[in-house]
């Protein structure tokens, strides 16, 4: 995921430190970022971003390389480094939330707040959390009919969940009501362990599907180059949810801009470390979305993309 905006402003919001503030935070106020993922990606934003970590402020970094069961340990080491504001996605943040009641948290999730009971409201949070509620999961059915549209042929069409995912149920119910008006039989699969890639996969292929939505989790996504390579082995069109999927030879993918929502998340961010609550911050519902074409991985399937998507698309990889 892109970090440059992220970083970059809240180096500029750091600059402006309140003085009051500052006699109760170390001399360099930090960030602390948590996430699940890997340090691969974090190390891909680096080498893209123009830091000014050690000038007007230090970022520390937890990663859980995809451990779930690490991030409550990883969250109570952040709160022991004194930390200003706490950055990271919802399954990171979850540990974070039960960790402290004081420090500003920043979230990126996936699922609505109001309903996990972190904000009162999303105008007016209440509390030390607000952050940005994207939309991962209630376009499955805008995702399956854009993979209609490439692979106008699909009569069955494979669908990739993660059970473990707390909106599966909603994942799959919207996809299976978009399917209905398009004549589409669906093939379920199961995945939540990189174990269950192969057995799904192979359940996929029994049933002769001609295409794979998979949808949105963030343990899919820490795993985005295992299954473009599977998808890509057992010759399946596939849709997903972020662009650095298609990026990294996936076929298509649609949903909200990645970099956008840290950019986002940044703001809010440098905001906070100029003084302002977290509790008077809206959460902020991105209406931004990116169609991402790889042709490259088009041509290596055999298909034709129309040029009406072409026409749409916001990236388009050759």
């Amino acid at each position: 995921m892109k970090r440059r905006e992220f970083i970059s402003l809240i180096g500029g919001g750091a600059t402006a430190w309140p003085l009051a503030s500052r006699a109760q935070q170390p001399a360099m106020p930090v960030i602390g970022f948590l996430h699940p993922g890997s340090r691969r990606e974090l190390r891909r934003g680096l080498a893209e971003s123009d830091l000014l970590e050690g000038r007007n402020v230090a970022v520390e970094y937890r990663w859980a390389e995809g451990q779930l069961d690490r991030l409550p340990s990883l969250a109570a080491d952040l709160l022991r480094r004194d930390v200003a504001v706490i950055v990271g996605n919802s399954q990171a943040l979850a540990a974070a939330k039960i960790a402290t009641s004081t420090i500003p948290i920043v979230f990126v999730a996936a699922q609505d707040p109001v309903k996990l009971g972190w904000v009162q409201s999303l105008n007016r949070p209440g509390g030390n959390m607000t952050g940005i509620h994207w939309f991962a999961t209630e376009v499955e059915a805008k995702r399956l009919g854009l993979l209609r549209d490439v692979v106008p042929t699909a009569k069955t069409v494979a669908v990739l969940v993660n059970p473990n995912f707390p909106t599966a149920g909603s994942q799959l119910r919207d996809v299976q009501e978009a399917a209905a008006p398009l004549a589409l039989q669906l093939v379920i699969g199961r995945a939540n362990s990189e174990g269950d890639f192969d057995a799904a996969f192979a359940t996929f292929v029994q049933q002769q599907a001609a295409a794979l939505l998979v949808c949105a989790s963030p343990f899919f996504n820490n795993k985005r180059d295992q299954l473009v390579a599977l998808a890509m082995r057992h010759k399946l069109p596939a849709m997903y949810e972020q662009p650095e999927f298609a990026r990294a030879g996936g076929l298509v993918s649609y949903g909200n801009s990645v970099a956008d929502i840290y950019r986002q998340a940044g703001v809010y961010a440098g905001r906070i470390l100029k003084g302002a609550k977290p509790a008077d911050l809206p959460v902020i519902q991105p209406t931004k979305f990116e169609l991402t074409l790889n042709l490259k991985t088009a041509r290596a399937l055999g298909l034709n993309i129309s040029d009406n998507l072409l026409t749409l698309a916001d990236e388009v990889i050759e």
